[in-house]
């Protein structure tokens, strides 16, 4: 039996081979490739000295094509937990100098031990993709490993947050793991995403591309939606990973953190009277609406780059944590669209899931019209948005600030689908459609008799503004709660968010809905 201060030396030295990671030479590749080692992510990711390593001594059980003579340090993912801005969180990092961070029995049974003590503990997961895939030598051992990480992913979806960064390759399977978390974040020139890579698609279609133009941090921001954040650095990706963490919840049963505000909640917006142009036709950047609103201006925005016909982020109103979804008319007019449903729609379930009220700023005309929006299903897509706002049982706030036209009046937050309070600025137009298309089908008879079309023409288009393209009629119904000074728009938002703050609304019992994906 070995001696106390034996059993200390073999417990330091097996430390320390292991904290090599895959040699000296694999680092130094790593680093030359613009990436950070594993150990070096989580270093960044946690508050100093407060990181737990979990299942360093961990070894795969292969014995197949010699693997039983490859020893792979920590079996090619480091696995822990620590406090993040002083908070818990769980995490797993792949090691890509550890025999490209290759996905085999044991390394899928770290992730999975850490995913579970974080769904049990009620605390957020963070993972780091950095891998060449699955680890082929094991074959079906591999794959089910990659399934049980998927399962984890479902069923902790909606109970704690799931951030995923990918910060190297991610190819095959193991895509469908980010797909699955709540918020993806990539590297750009060092990451990339894709299910075939370009030299399968080469054979088999023959259509040439490359690795970042297929799935690269880019692509997916701009193309496919696939990723959320396209970040500079390793480093910057996990300086968002802990902003955005600041703003949620740990689990489902909790409030989002609330800080002591440092912005007056009754200040006004004196801006915000002039920002909309006279003009119905010019356009404005609705990010200047949200940053006069919220507290110091901070607005923290996932799919900044993806449908940026709408915006989706997170802010504070008197230190308390809001999702805002919002039109962006300098942008296709802040016509919905296909990509925009779905962005708004996965963002409204994420705020729901985890008690982030809901603020939806409105300047939308209807939806994008063309065979395009038809043939790839906007109806489908389109629906997704009416039913996740009537899902949604966090306090919802609405606010017109222009245009709010026809079936894309009711998709955004219309008092229809269970908006709390609705508020409208003087100039809002509420109506089914804009005055010119109305006056052209209501007064048709009246506008071809006229000897002077064009003068009649004008003045009918001037009596269905006057009578019915307004806020004042959904006022008289109801439908608005206050017509109020935009100036205003901040303060009436924060009282209404204060009263609304104890709101319980629960939905009918059901295993769950059948929504239109």
């Amino acid at each position: 039996m070995q001696s106390g201060k034996d059993a200390i030396s073999k417990l330091i030295e097996k430390e320390a081979k292991i904290l090599q990671m895959g040699g000296a030479a694999a680092i130094q590749k790593q680093h030359d490739g613009g990436k950070l080692t594993a150990r070096e992510r989580l270093d960044l990711l946690f508050d100093a000295g407060t990181f737990r390593e979990l299942d360093m001594f961990v070894q795969h059980r292969c014995d197949n094509f010699g693997m039983e003579k490859i020893e792979i340090p920590s079996d090619g993912v480091v696995t822990g937990h620590g406090l993040v801005n002083g908070r818990p969180v769980f995490a797993f990092s792949q090691d890509f100098t550890a025999r490209g961070g290759s996905l085999g029995e044991m390394h899928a049974a770290k992730i999975c031990k850490v995913m579970d003590l974080a769904l049990r503990s009620g605390v957020p997961v963070v993972g780091i993709n950095d891998s060449g895939g699955a680890r082929i030598q094991e074959g079906v051992d591999a794959l089910r490993g990659y399934g049980d990480i998927f399962f984890r992913n479902s069923r902790a979806s909606g109970v704690i947050p799931q951030l995923t960064a990918i910060m190297g390759p991610c190819a095959g399977g193991a895509v469908y793991s980010p797909a699955m978390t709540d918020y993806v974040f990539m590297v750009k020139n060092t990451s990339f995403m894709f299910i075939t890579g370009p030299d399968v698609i080469r054979t088999v279609t023959g259509e040439e591309t490359t690795q970042e133009e297929l799935g690269g941090a880019i692509a997916h921001n701009t193309k496919s939606g696939n990723a959320h954040f396209a970040c500079e650095s390793d480093a910057d990706a996990i300086d968002q990973i802990k902003t955005l963490l600041s703003y949620l919840p740990s689990n489902n049963m909790e409030d989002p953190p609330r800080l002591e505000p440092t912005d007056d909640p009754w200040r006004l917006c004196p801006e915000l009277d002039s920002i909309i142009p006279d003009d119905p036709r010019m356009s404005y950047n609705m990010r200047d609406v949200i940053r006069s609103i919220v507290d110091n201006g901070t607005f923290f925005e996932p799919h900044e780059l993806f449908a940026q016909n709408i915006l989706v982020g997170f802010c504070r109103l008197n230190g308390r944590v809001v999702g805002i979804i919002a039109s962006q008319p300098a942008v296709l007019a802040g016509c919905l669209d296909i990509d925009a449903s779905d962005k708004a729609t996965r963002f409204i379930r994420f705020c729901d899931s985890f008690n982030i009220p809901l603020l939806t700023l409105v300047d939308v005309p209807g939806y994008l019209p063309g065979t395009h929006q038809e043939w790839n299903g906007i109806i489908r897509h389109g629906a997704k948005l009416l039913w996740c706002y009537s899902e949604a049982t966090v306090p919802k706030l609405t606010v017109v600030t222009r245009k709010d036209y026809g079936g894309s009046y009711i998709a955004m937050s219309s008092r229809h689908l269970g908006a709390d309070m609705v508020f409208s600025w003087p100039g809002a137009e509420i109506a089914v459609m804009g005055a010119q298309g109305a006056a052209n089908i209501i007064f048709r008879k009246e506008i071809n008799s006229a000897a002077d079309k064009v003068a009649k023409r004008a003045e009918m288009i001037g009596i269905y503004e006057e009578q019915f393209n307004n806020p004042y009629v959904a006022a008289s119904r109801g439908y608005v709660d206050a017509v109020i000074r935009p100036s205003e728009t901040r303060k009436r938002l924060i009282d209404a968010l204060e009263v609304l703050c104890t709101k319980s609304e629960s939905l009918p019992p059901k295993k769950h809905g059948n929504i239109p994906v």
